[in-house]
């Protein structure tokens, strides 16, 4: 994936597709679930995966909502090995058993994220340690994809202790661990005090297994400090919701708003160049991590939020290295 990233800057590295946007959770901080959503049509999704396979697309993530609610989840993950993509998974893993576990296994999936919020289930967030510690020790007896646990900090959550305590049982039980800063609901920083800062540092430097060391924008952010970046999102970043729409990420839905049939080559070179003004204070893992394939070149010159119908000549200022 990072030498084919490398390689070129005309195509998307990774991809995001929503194929339910109902979740079996409701947690007060989130904004991307509905408690009524139907699933995707699979040949619907299908055409997707393979229309991601034919921009050049290198990995595909499956979220949510709870994509494990989708009845052909597995069928989704084959298509995307088959096309010779990654599949990633992204699910709050209230519905993980074995015998879901070795499906995954047998589809091909390559990673799984699981986000978990506190210790004990609370009035901001039911994705508690104490709920979901069963579904971890499953995963660690069955699963053979990477699993990562991915703890947060910020003034929503009243215990920092407790992403301490998920992190210290994702590296008990093998797995990678991450922490995120909570994000509004426009994606952006919520600094952190002092002593969330603290358990902030400890949870980046454990374990030389854990791919955190991939968010040191979260350094900046953690202060309240904007992060220099060059956000590529609608480039080598593509979010894709229920209806097909091409997306700069789900905190930016309706930015270009593009149907995927009609997202072409010159929208992607298009994008690759134009700022977004939402990038300082983003505190998207996925986002910026991919971005760090071109962070060191190519700076962006087009205005933010261009039109979707504008298309402009990049001829002039692009250049592959």
């Amino acid at each position: 994936m990072i030498a084919g990233g490398l390689v070129s800057s005309r195509h998307p590295v990774l991809a995001h597709i929503i194929p339910i946007r109902r979740c079996n959770l409701s947690c007060s901080y989130c904004n991307e679930y509905d408690n009524s959503s139907k699933p995707v049509l699979l040949e619907q999704m299908t055409w997707r995966i393979d229309r991601l396979g034919e921009l050049g697309t290198r990995v595909i993530t499956i979220s949510g909502g709870e994509p494990l609610l989708h009845p052909q989840l597995d069928q989704l993950i084959r298509r995307i090995r088959q096309k010779g993509m990654m599949a990633g998974l992204i699910t709050n893993g209230y519905l993980l058993t074995a015998q879901r576990i070795e499906a995954l296994n047998d589809a091909g999936l390559e990673h799984m994220q699981i986000s978990i919020d506190n210790v004990l289930p609370d009035d901001v967030s039911k994705k508690s340690l104490k709920v979901l510690d069963q579904k971890l020790q499953l995963l660690a007896h069955h699963a053979i994809f990477q699993v990562n646990i991915n703890s947060v900090l910020g003034s929503m959550m009243p215990n920092p202790e407790d992403a301490l305590a998920v992190a210290r049982r994702a590296i008990e039980l093998g797995f990678t661990t991450t922490v995120g800063i909570l994000h509004d609901h426009h994606g952006q920083v919520q600094p952190l005090g002092e002593r969330q800062r603290e358990i902030f540092e400890q949870i980046m430097s454990f374990g030389k297994r854990s791919y955190s060391r991939f968010n040191g924008f979260e350094h900046d952010l953690a202060r309240g400090r904007p992060h220099p970046w060059r956000c590529r999102a609608g480039s080598r970043y593509l979010y894709i919701c229920e209806d097909g729409l091409v997306h700069y990420c789900s905190q930016q839905r309706g930015y270009p708003g593009i149907p995927l049939e009609k997202y072409t080559r010159e929208r992607i070179r298009q994008e690759y160049f134009t700022r977004k003004d939402c990038a300082p204070h983003c505190t998207l893992q996925c986002v910026q991590q991919i971005a760090l394939l071109d962070n060191w070149r190519d700076p962006q010159t087009l205005p933010a939020f261009q039109p979707a119908d504008t298309l402009v000549s990049l001829q002039a200022t692009s250049r592959e290295s």
